[in-house]
Order: C-alpha cells, then structure tokens, then sequence
C-alpha cells in the first residue's frame, strides 16, 4: 500500500488542504491565524465560555487556547474575567468589536468553503456530509462536531 492510498493520510490531507484554503480568508482579510478565529467564532456564538470550554470544544489545548485570547484580548476582541467562584478559570466574552469583525469574516469564510464544495456533485456533498458526521460519531464527537464547525 502506497501512503497515498492509506485513507487516514487522504483524510488528513484533504483536511489541511480545506482547512489552508479557509485560513487565507481570516489570516489575509482579518489578521486572525487558525486559533484565534476558533475562539473567536466560539465566542461570538455561544456569549461566555471559559478556558476549559474553549479547549474542550476546539481541538487546542489549554496553552494554545491561552495564547490565542490572549492576542485576541490584546486586539480587543474578546474580554477575560477571572471567576471570583474559582480564581483558576478564566471566563472569556467577545467584545462588540470582536462581534463586528466575526459578522464580517464569517461570510467571506462561508463563500469559500462553498467555492471548494461547488467543485463536487449534490451527490458526493451529500455523502461526504453523512460520511463526516458518522465518522464524527463513531469517534464520540458527534454532538460537538454537529453543532458548530469552528474550522478553517
């Protein structure tokens, strides 16, 4: 077998690829690298989430999640609160400039993920839906990756 026949190698590659292809959207037009514009869709969508949210809800970890409020905080995107209830989380809310941009950029993103789709059938769009939501929920996450597609 060839690596470019091993499906988990197809998978990843196809997935940096869409994913790169988003990123020239928020990087280029917005100033946003990868993880910052996962927090900041989060956060835009759901109000308040704190650190541990944020980390179990993208696929970065704490530190990464650190460092990108933390660029995010300083470009006045997003707030930081800490929790007088428990002083080791961190609470974060997107600010109103942070909403305005996300308005923005989520549009631009949307146009090219569907620029990329266009390229494929109603048929292979529609299975490859159902194959990435199965395997989302044979990997366990089914609900979290139903509920938003923070990627790009």
């Amino acid at each position: 077998m060839q690596l470019d026949e091993f499906f988990p190698y197809r998978l990843a590659v196809a997935s940096e690829t869409f994913s790169r292809n988003l990123a020239d959207v928020y990087v280029n037009e917005f100033g946003l690298n990868r993880e910052e514009w996962r927090l900041l869709f989060l956060l835009a969508r759901a109000g308040r989430l704190t650190s541990s949210d944020l980390a179990r809800r993208t696929t970065l970890d704490k530190v990464q999640v650190s460092r990108a409020s933390q660029r995010l905080e300083k470009k006045r995107l997003i707030t930081r609160d800490v929790p007088i209830q428990d002083r080791r989380l961190r609470e974060y809310t997107c600010t109103e400039a942070g909403k305005r941009l996300f308005d923005k950029a989520l549009p631009r993103v949307r146009a090219r993920a569907e620029e990329m789709l266009s390229h494929l059938s109603t048929a292979d769009r529609a299975a490859l839906q159902q194959g990435v939501a199965a395997l989302a929920v044979a990997l366990g996450k089914g609900q979290a990756a139903e509920a938003e597609d923070t990627d790009g």
